[in-house]
């Protein structure tokens, strides 16, 4: 990624070997700091409302609140964060719930390896573009 400024990313993951692996591919990138690693649904919401990230990657199998739900929330309480649901689940009725309540991609946790750090670039250059048409 070429991007110029450091995106703040809050890692919402319950099972510690996903939130290993997540975290891992995100070092390999200068420009994406991982501001907070959070295990379950609630904690979530109220990490994002503190600390406002930029880019959330969201689990949808999470403790006291599931990530369609935090979703939901986080469209209030940390509007302009991004998110990128990374989940086990593959069921097309929750991959469109989550694209339809404003997620910007959706990446098979089996894919991790190869379509994560591809998929924080396509949520990078729509960051980007909508910056630059709000500066406009």
């Amino acid at each position: 990624m070429d991007s110029p400024f450091v995106v703040r990313t809050l890692v919402v993951e319950d099972n510690s070997f996903w939130q290993e692996m997540i975290v891992r591919k995100l070092q390999e990138q200068p420009n994406l700091r991982v501001i907070a690693v959070v295990a379950d649904g609630l904690e979530a919401v109220h990490n994002a409302e503190e600390l406002q990230p930029d880019l959330v990657l969201l689990d949808i199998g999470l403790p006291r609140l599931n990530g369609i739900d935090v979703a939901k929330r986080l469209r209030k309480v940390a509007p302009a964060a991004k998110i990128l649901f990374v989940s086990g689940d593959s069921c097309s009725d929750i991959i469109r719930e989550a694209l339809r309540i404003g997620a910007l991609g959706y990446v098979h946790k089996p894919n991790v390896g190869s379509e994560l750090l591809p998929a924080i670039q396509a949520v990078l250059a729509e960051m980007l573009s909508s910056s630059t048409l709000a500066a406009n």
